[in-house]
């Protein structure tokens, strides 16, 4: 099938370019032909955000959104930001003290899941064709320039042998092709290597995110109350933070964010999220409530610094597939929605000058440098490196001095170079950490967490979970870090079996993977490599 553009990726960059490209051709009077493949089996289904929304984007791309019907119906009403100093003790930080990027006035606490579904609505009513349900498996390129990409193969068995069922993949050809495939894509991963585009920029840097919604006591809750909290229950040399929004519908959010360059193997981003809920601080709004979704991912937050080169012949890197967030807010839903809306700008321009298409769309960086966007991650291109060299306590003060004296302009630009994955310390050199059982209450195993997130693939095809050596996980991480994979994985795929017998074994179960790219990012051997399982597997989350 051949296209005009082909868009990979229904998440909030991916739609709306979708929707400013043909909001263009509208206008132009002329025809576009614009087709999104999305992963999951429907719009939404993979989209996991905390999620606080800035609506600067939206203003733009829909300024008629309200009438529309857009699914932001709580107002942040005030923001509590907590330093968490033990397990039971906390200090609320004064409003001043605290960067103003982290102010939440005039945003609203929404489901960007909803939010997603609500766009494609937008992007069909303008004649854009959306296709759930079909991965984007691999590139095609011809002489050097990026013609597309293939869909997966369905009813393939475990071997890669095909079953009664089987349906080849379609190959989606365009002028020019988008990726919006989110944190971590494995084509957007594919084009950053093939092309360089990371040359002479720092390392991109991630975090792994989780994220609760629980029903509470309608007396508790305090529709667009924003908490943020740093401090407990991470250790010094651990970055991050935690959060919990009072949502409508009597139901709040609450997650942790772990930055991925921790460097003791023994920790458990799963297990300190489970502590996280214990806090008096958060455990006062969920005593008493009902658990009823959980999900994990990886966020990219190395920003301007760990900037790809965003163009290449024949397309563009969008949104967090580029890592458009903005850390200093801890926001990259109103930045990836910018990114697709410039993409989009310079693509149709292209298209009007030159219908043949495969130019490398260098406009873009124009675009983009002109643009808030640019400005907004220029401004909080130190708050990063600036966590990691310094730590929770004295980077948060300095972030507090450049964002709110200086307007994040300080005349220099710290950098962090060193890779997440390169940061693990031996396991014989790192203090072995001890959690504590999952009470059921407020904290709980990973298998029954993995089953809120309503997650399933089709058992009887390929492993999405490459090992590029099979040898790895017990000869080298199991032999010098204790193979952490079992503990960052968030959702139990990794597992290292019999101990007992002194003959350890790797097993991957990934029928459990809730597609968060961590194994991708942190395994220190850099062996695991994530690829798209079967259109449509996954988590399917109702309204994260």
């Amino acid at each position: 099938m051949e296209f005009d553009v082909v868009i990979v990726g229904a998440g909030p960059s991916g739609l709306s370019a979708a929707i400013r490209l043909m909001q263009q051709a509208k206008s132009a009077n002329s025809e576009l032909t614009v087709c999104v493949v999305e992963k999951g089996s429907e719009v939404g289904a993979h989209i996991l955000s905390g999620a606080v929304f800035e609506t600067k984007a939206l203003n733009e791309l829909l300024p008629d959104w309200q009438e529309l019907g857009a699914p932001l119906g709580t107002a942040v009403s005030h923001d509590d930001i907590y330093y968490l100093q033990s397990d039971s003790q906390a200090r609320k930080v004064p409003n001043m003290l605290v960067p103003k990027t982290m102010h939440n006035s005039g945003n609203y606490i929404v489901s960007m899941g909803n939010v997603c579904r609500w766009l494609a609505t937008q992007a069909e009513n303008l004649g854009v064709e959306i296709f759930p349900g079909f991965s984007a498996a691999s590139l095609i390129i011809e002489d050097n320039v990026v013609k597309g990409i293939v869909t997966g193969d369905m009813g393939l068995d475990k071997h890669g042998q095909q079953k009664s069922s089987f349906t080849p993949g379609m190959e989606l050809r365009a002028k020019y092709t988008l990726f919006a495939e989110g944190c971590r894509g494995h084509l957007g991963k594919e084009l950053i290597n093939h092309y360089q585009l990371d040359a002479g920029k720092s390392p991109q840097h991630y975090a792994i995110g989780f994220k609760e919604i629980w029903d509470i006591d309608p007396n508790k809750h305090q529709p667009g109350l924003v908490l943020h909290s740093a401090g407990w229950p991470l250790q010094s040399d651990t970055s991050g933070g935690g959060y919990l929004y009072h949502a409508e519908n009597n139901q709040v959010v609450v997650g942790l964010i772990i930055d991925l360059n921790y460097s003791n193997p023994y920790l458990s981003p799963f297990d300190e999220f489970q502590r996280y809920k214990h806090h008096p601080v958060i455990s006062q709004y969920l005593t008493g409530g009902k658990r009823v979704c959980y999900g994990a991912r990886a966020i990219a937050k190395g920003g301007l610094n760990s900037l790809p080169k965003m163009s290449f012949p024949g397309g563009l890197l969008i949104g967090c597939d580029a890592g458009t967030l903005n850390f200093a807010k801890i926001k990259g839903n109103h930045t990836a929605m910018k990114s697709g809306m410039l993409a989009a700008e310079a693509v149709f321009a292209k298209l009007a000058a030159d219908q043949q298409g495969g130019s490398d769309l260098t406009s873009f960086q124009s675009l983009f440098e002109q643009s808030w966007l640019y400005d907004e991650l220029y401004r909080s291109r130190n708050f990063g490196p600036a966590m990691h060299k310094f730590g929770s306590l004295l980077g948060g003060a300095f972030n507090t001095l450049d964002q709110n004296l200086f307007g994040g302009k300080l005349p220099f630009t710290l950098k962090d170079n060193t890779f997440d994955h390169a940061s693990l310390k031996l396991a014989a050199d790192s203090v072995q950490l001890q959690y504590a059982k999952p009470d059921n209450v407020l904290s709980f195993d990973k298998l029954t967490s993995v089953f809120l997130s309503n997650t399933n693939h089709e058992e009887e095809q390929p492993c999405h979970l490459q090992l590029l050596d099979a040898s790895i996980p017990i000869a080298v991480n199991y032999a010098k870090y204790a193979e952490p994979a079992q503990r960052y994985c968030p959702a139990g795929v990794y597992e290292v079996v019999g101990i007992e017998t002194n003959e350890p074994r790797f097993q991957i179960n990934a029928q459990n993977c809730v597609h968060c790219k961590t194994c991708d990012i942190k395994d220190p051997s850099q062996n695991i490599r994530w690829v798209t399982p079967e259109g449509a597997g996954g988590p399917n989350y109702p309204n994260m």
